[in-house]
């Protein structure tokens, strides 16, 4: 929350700008009110012309000023919440990009709920949370102060009255328990994003009726939750309400009292009633400020738990090629599982050299891909490239030196060109032709990709992947399962093509295929997070291990 404060300082000048416009537009519509019951008051005493002409420009002044300075006050406030909420979000986006892995541990639902939801919660700290007790404060003391002319005893009526609503019922509100949606909302949102992510296979298995029984389920749980939340809010509107013209009740008794005693003149006792009615609009949006101050700390908690995960990327910049990838008693473990995903593992990679990489599924060939890319920390070993740490180095410098074609690529909305020039945004149209004939895709530049490829098959997508991967120009590949959706024919020509293009350069490649592994300079068996073996094609063959095993089955 003192961050939050922080950042809305920093506009300072127009935050206090907005509190004087504020201030000036509660005063003058009190001070309007008061003066219609004194023009009033004072009309009905027939006093001279001119009496009644001065009351009735000042009315008029106030009036004007009140709403020049009520429009200045929404304006400027306004502003500096735009300002605020856009200095939020690229804060919380610059904190959550670097580690957009960790992402992988939430709901899509929840993540949506959070980026979306959340942040913009915190739209309401300034103009419902900071701003109005601030206003409040200023009308409340000018008008005490202004009412002790007239009666001490009226004074302390209005103080009383103020005191409650502005903090004794805030205070209790803050301390008692307070029905939230969050958690109903943000189940619904996930379970959504699911049903909608999912329709179709819920179609295919009959199993549509079902999930949208489940879903209306929740929806109900969160009606009524939210009914209970606006309840709660609309109770404590009420009882600022009901405080507000109680006090103002008093006010009329103890003014009238106060008439018939000679202590207080007739004409001021209308300005006095209409002074407690008008000046309890300030106090009114106090009752609200717990209420607000909860959603945003709720929100705090939210971002703070994603981007308090955030890991300091590297600094350093690779130079040159990366000559060699160190891998010694590296071990990872998945967050809640029962096993490592990746078991004191130890692999040296030598620039120029072809390292298949095979294994059951779930041994951990892809967890060791990811290492590699920096996707995943590590949570015990060492990991060196050329010499040096994997986590000193900036992961942007070494996405500029490798190339990747993982099992599912995502492809943007746009055309064929739009999603082969991320690889290399300065590639010719010749050149972008080329690789496109190299990977088999038998496309034009201009045909339309939908979002996440949907107009593509299965095997298109890999064929453009695997022309993106040809047209980077860096010294290291990483393949993971590249050709798993094509027909034999086509396999065997990209297989052939990635060997012909990657003679220079160092490949690491996961794959289930056997075929055509006497290729590669090296043949790693995983199994259960370790290297079971490793070798050349004719030295496993010749070990008969498990990889013999593999061939022979």
């Amino acid at each position: 929350m003192q961050e939050l404060v922080a950042l809305i300082w920093q506009d300072k000048k127009d935050v206090l700008l907005a509190l004087l416009a504020g201030t000036l537009s509660g005063l003058t519509a009190v001070a309007l009110f008061a003066q219609s019951g004194l023009l009033i008051s004072k009309a009905a005493l027939m006093p001279p012309f001119y009496i009644i002409l001065i009351l009735t420009a000042f009315l008029k002044l106030f009036g004007v000023t009140k709403s020049a300075s009520k429009y200045a006050e929404r304006f400027i406030s306004h502003r500096i919440t735009f300002k605020f909420i856009s200095i939020v979000r690229m804060k919380f986006f610059k904190k959550l990009l670097p580690q957009a892995h960790v992402l992988n541990n939430y709901k899509s639902g929840d993540l949506l709920t959070r980026i979306t939801g959340d942040v913009e919660q915190l739209q309401n700290f300034f103009l419902r949370v900071m701003y109005p007790p601030f206003i409040a404060l200023f009308v409340f003391i000018v008008v005490i102060l202004f009412s002790l002319l007239f009666s001490p005893w009226i004074s302390l009526i209005l103080l009383i009255g103020i005191v409650l609503t502005s903090i004794a019922v805030p205070y209790i509100l803050f301390r008692r328990p307070y029905s939230t949606s969050t958690s109903e909302k943000k189940e619904l949102t996930i379970l959504a994003t699911e049903y909608f992510y999912g329709y179709r296979d819920l179609i295919l298995h009959h199993q549509n009726e079902a999930k949208a029984e489940q879903l209306s389920v929740i929806y109900k749980a969160y009606g009524n939750s939210r009914k209970k939340e606006l309840n709660q809010e609309q109770t404590s509107y009420l009882w600022n309400q009901l405080i507000s013209l109680f006090t103002s009740f008093s006010v009329v008794f103890v003014g009238a009292y106060l008439t018939s005693a000679g202590e207080l003149e007739g004409v001021y006792l209308s300005l006095i009633v209409l002074i407690s009615l008008t000046v309890f609009e300030s106090a009114v949006p106090l009752a609200l400020v717990p209420i607000f101050a909860r959603h945003t700390k709720n929100a705090v908690v939210q971002l703070e738990e994603i981007t308090s995960k955030n890991e300091e990327d590297g600094t350093l910049h690779l130079k040159g090629v990366i000559k060699q990838i160190q891998l010694q008693d590296v071990s990872y473990w998945y967050p809640a599982a029962t096993r490592p995903a990746l078991d004191h593992l130890y692999l040296n990679i030598q620039a120029g050299q072809k390292i298949a990489i095979i294994g059951p599924s779930g041994c951990g060939k892809t967890t060791l891909l990811q290492l590699l890319m920096k996707e995943i920390k590590r949570t015990s070993g060492d990991i060196r490239i050329n010499t040096t740490d994997i986590d000193m180095i900036s992961s942007q410098s070494m996405y500029a030196y490798m190339s990747t074609m993982l099992q599912h690529n995502h492809f943007f909305s746009g055309t064929i060109k739009s999603n082969l020039l991320m690889a290399n945004n300065e590639a010719s149209d010749e050149a972008l032709q080329v690789v496109l004939e190299k990977a088999q895709l038998n496309k034009k530049l201009e045909a339309p990709v939908f979002e996440k490829g949907g107009n593509l098959s299965g095997g298109e997508k890999q064929r453009l992947a695997f022309a993106r991967l040809l047209l980077k120009e860096s010294n290291l590949w990483i393949v993971d399962e590249p050709f798993t959706s094509l027909d034999v024919q086509t396999e065997k020509l990209l297989y052939n093509t990635l060997h012909e293009e990657a003679f220079n350069k160092t490949v690491v490649m996961v794959t289930h295929s056997l075929a055509r592994l006497d290729q590669f300079d090296r043949i790693c068996v995983m199994l259960q997070g370790k290297i079971a073996e490793c070798g050349s094609h004719q030295q496993l063959l010749a070990e008969k291990g498990l990889y013999y095993k593999m061939l022979n089955q």
